[in-house]
């Protein structure tokens, strides 16, 4: 190999990865990294009835949706509530304060639930029941299952996270 192909490898396999890697900044997800001075923060979810953030949505298919900072400061925050969250480390997905109100975000919107009994949240036909498991994740949070009845299903869903409350919330 000459001197110059020795120097010149190294950059053509910097340039080939970057080519590779060009794509991999357009996830839109939430919780994609991406540079904060290209993009506008997140606006928050609107806060509609569960009528509306369901209308013309097969009931069968919707799934609880994270919820972004934007989301959270729009509902309250978290202080002195509980979160649901779908792993250990990824954003809430139901936030509650036990007896009180609780949110979920569904299809892109934000639905306020409304305590109906010990665990038991409810708006427009929407069932949310949540039970703690008595299992402890990697991170030490207590898991938990949401089981979410939404109106006219035929069935529930259920969903196994995590637990974390704050202040002096209590799950």
């Amino acid at each position: 190999m000459t001197r110059t192909m020795t120097r010149a490898l190294p950059l053509a396999l910097a340039l080939a990865g970057s080519v590779l890697l060009a794509g991999c900044n357009q996830n839109t997800a939430l919780g994609n990294d991406r540079e904060a001075g290209m993009y506008p923060a997140p606006q928050a979810a609107p806060i509609v009835g569960v009528e509306e953030a369901l209308a013309n949505v097969a009931v069968e298919i919707v799934k609880p949706e994270t919820m972004s900072d934007a989301d959270i400061r729009a509902i309250g925050g978290t202080a002195d509530r509980c979160v649901f969250r779908l792993t250990e480390m990824s954003f809430p997905a139901f936030v509650y304060e036990a007896g009180g109100d609780a949110f979920i975000k569904l299809n892109g919107k934000l639905v306020p639930l409304r305590a109906s009994g010990e665990n038991r949240y409810m708006a427009g036909g929407l069932l949310i029941v949540t039970r703690l498991i008595d299992e402890t994740g990697n991170a030490g949070l207590q898991m938990q299952e949401m089981i979410m009845v939404p109106p006219d299903a035929k069935d529930e869903l259920g969903y196994r996270g995590f637990a974390q409350c704050y202040g002096t919330a209590s799950a």
